[in-house]
């Protein structure tokens, strides 16, 4: 079975957001276009409590009951069965999807019967790369699904660079014009 993972696309990592990822947004046309075409969609959040340590690395966002960490408002959630929250320790990142605090993902995913996990969201080089990466090393056959991403781009040649490191792993990239078939 195929499952599609939307990761963080939140208001705080869209333009206008407290950690704004310029044309964050672009990726919420894609991602509606193919939700529907998944048996199962699943979709993180950045949790973060007021005090997280996070915040010594990043700009305060996505916190924990906030809009800015609310799901991005064009995103059609009809068809979205979990929604995971991750970061809420306050004393972890919580990049992966795979680290949520509330669902075991790899063992939800495995209960559903999940083989391959297809990859959506914000951002490419940290929490996209993470749940891909996890993705791989918890038996899933992974697929980068590479029109519905986006990239914090903070340093020229980071995305390009995470890219390459998922390839090199064994995520396969996939465009969305693939998968109109599914």
């Amino acid at each position: 079975m195929k499952a599609l993972i939307i990761v963080d696309v939140q208001n705080d990592f869209c333009p206008g957001g407290a950690l704004a990822v310029p044309y964050g947004d672009k990726v919420v046309p894609v991602i509606n276009q193919l939700s529907n075409k998944f048996p199962l969609v699943v979709a993180s959040k950045d949790w973060h409590p007021e005090d997280s340590t996070h915040f010594g690395k990043w700009p305060v966002h996505c916190v924990a009951g906030t809009k800015g960490a609310e799901l991005h408002a064009g995103l059609k959630t009809i068809h979205i069965h979990e929604t995971l929250l991750k970061g809420t320790s306050g004393k972890d990142d919580g990049y992966s999807a795979f680290e949520a605090s509330n669902l075991d993902f790899a063992e939800y995913l495995r209960k559903k019967g999940v083989t391959q996990l297809y990859v959506t969201g914000i951002a490419t080089e940290y929490c996209v790369k993470a749940t891909a990466l996890d993705s791989l090393s918890n038996g899933f056959e992974t697929f980068l699904i590479t029109d519905a991403i986006e990239g914090v781009r903070a340093k020229e040649g980071d995305v390009e660079a995470a890219l390459k490191e998922m390839m090199q792993k064994g995520v396969k990239m996939i465009s969305s014009s693939e998968l109109q078939h599914i």
